[in-house]
């Protein structure tokens, strides 16, 4: 609907809790950001691990007779848009296997770089996939595993993945939760007496009521259960590479990822992005809701006021019925709806959070000039987006990313814009506390902190043409009326 990157996913575990199952319901509700297209829950009672899993928004598919089928006092929970195989019920997760070492259930919210390598050499040895996820390869090594423990067997098969992951697994004694050495991905620890939870995001936390403790810290390996929580570190150390995406756009703006708030974070970039790319203007309006964070910073630091000239429709779901002749531009038209009493005859400047294709940027800004705006200049609270990512986000192709195919004056003309201006990479790094280089800004740069094992150019789809020729811009959709 909206021309973002997709998110990625959502995890959750908790271990020691008597309604294990209905908190991890509670915790994939705050996560359903996260991931929109399956959810499941798998709990553990001490005897068994129980699973339930459906196509689907987490209430769409848990109810109160559902949560009873799944008893027992630790449970794991996942909300997954798939960014490695297929959108359908085989691929969601948690998955769940019965194997030599007994049950296990695994979430993971990331991606294996090295999964076709592994998954091609178990299959010659006699394995068989259910899924085309890459997750299920973590499960192979387990059940292949000749160590003599759950435990052993599961660092065994963690550290023979690279790539960006953080797990939760279960089993019928306890909860392991772990993370990639560099970090990719956020995963955060809380507590609440007894009783221990691990999360993608904070914000699923504050609804049940557990205290943040710390984050899983890159490389670690937690180990969950009757005696609390032991640390394991496996890995090697390695280059920190926290997707800075998280902060600017995927995470809720109400948590703390990678130790610091995001909504600050986000009102920073709106600062920085007010400092650089400065227009006199009337009116700061944020793109509902992406661009809220930063369009406060941009109005701060500019002392241009700011007024909410877009209203979402939050209630839209995630189809809905067109006429039979269509409306132009439909599908943002259902969603957003100018104020023109704030934007008639103003100087408008526009503010989101990124701007990966264009093609929503421009049916907005033209929303905007007809509802009466004298300028619309648009500013994004990232720099231009010029690759794809392979860490656990769902990105276009490069040729399919207009700023890694077409200047910004060319930008500028295809969304209808009086002006057009991104945050630098500079701007966007002195807006977060954590030095710098421990981000990963490949969507910025092409620079990849993880290798790929086989050919990169053919693994990372880098082509800037199509036929010899530059991508085309998407065209105008036709006009019709009702």
């Amino acid at each position: 609907m909206f021309d973002k990157f997709k998110d990625e996913c959502g995890v959750f575990g908790i271990y020691g809790h008597p309604e294990a199952s209905k908190l991890t319901y509670l915790g994939l509700y705050a996560l359903q950001h996260r991931g929109q297209e399956s959810a499941g829950i798998a709990s553990a009672d001490g005897e068994r691990v129980r699973l339930v899993r459906q196509m689907g928004y987490v209430n769409e598919i848990f109810d109160e007779d559902t949560l009873k089928t799944l008893t027992g006092h630790a449970a794991i929970g996942h909300t997954r848009y798939s960014t490695a195989g297929e959108s359908k019920l085989s691929n969601a997760q948690p998955i769940l296997i019965d194997c030599v070492h007994g049950q296990v259930g695994i979430c993971h919210n990331g991606n294996l770089v090295n999964a076709i390598e592994i998954r091609e050499r178990l299959v010659r040895a006699g394995s068989i996939f259910q899924t085309n996820s890459d997750t299920e390869v973590v499960l192979h090594l387990y059940a292949r595993s000749q160590a003599g423990s759950i435990e052993d067997a599961l660092v065994e098969a963690i550290t023979q993945v690279t790539g960006a992951f953080s797990f939760a697994l279960l089993t019928k004694e306890g909860l392991v939760a772990a993370r990639d050495p560099h970090g990719f991905r956020p995963l955060a620890l809380g507590r609440l007496g007894d009783a221990w939870a691990v999360t993608s995001e904070t914000c699923a936390l504050d609804l049940i009521g557990f205290t943040y403790v710390r984050d899983v810290e890159p490389g670690e390996i937690l180990i969950i259960g009757p005696h609390g929580v032991r640390s394991i570190k496996p890995f090697p150390p390695a280059q920190l590479s926290h997707c800075i995406f998280e902060h600017v756009y995927f995470a809720r703006p109400d948590s703390e990822v990678f130790g610091e708030s995001v909504n600050e974070v986000r009102t920073n970039l709106g600062r920085a992005l007010a400092r650089e790319t400065g227009v006199d203007a009337d009116v700061v309006v944020p793109i509902p809701d992406s661009g809220v964070c930063a369009a406060i910073g941009y109005s701060e630091e500019s002392h241009i006021p700011l007024r909410f000239g877009l209203i979402r429709n939050h209630y839209v779901g995630r189809t809905f019925i067109e006429p039979a002749q269509s409306i132009r531009h439909f599908g943002v038209k259902v969603k957003l709806n100018p104020v023109r009493s704030i934007l008639a005859g103003k100087r408008v400047v526009l503010i989101d959070d990124s701007l990966v294709r264009g093609t929503t940027s421009r049916k907005i800004v033209k929303m905007v000039r007809a509802a009466g705006a004298k300028e619309v200049h648009l500013r994004i609270s990232c720099p231009p987006t010029v690759s794809p990512c392979f860490y656990g986000v769902d990105t276009p192709r490069r040729n399919e990313l207009i700023a890694a195919t077409h200047s910004l004056e060319e930008i500028r003309k295809y969304v209808a814009a009086d002006t057009i201006g991104y945050l630098s990479l500079g701007g966007l790094l002195s807006s977060v506390k954590t030095p710098s280089a421990s981000y990963c800004t490949s969507c910025y740069t092409g620079n990849y902190p993880v290798a790929f094992p086989r050919d990169e150019n053919g693994y990372l789809q880098l082509s800037l043409k199509i036929d010899g020729k530059p991508a085309p811009l998407p065209e105008e959709e036709p006009e019709t009326v009702v």
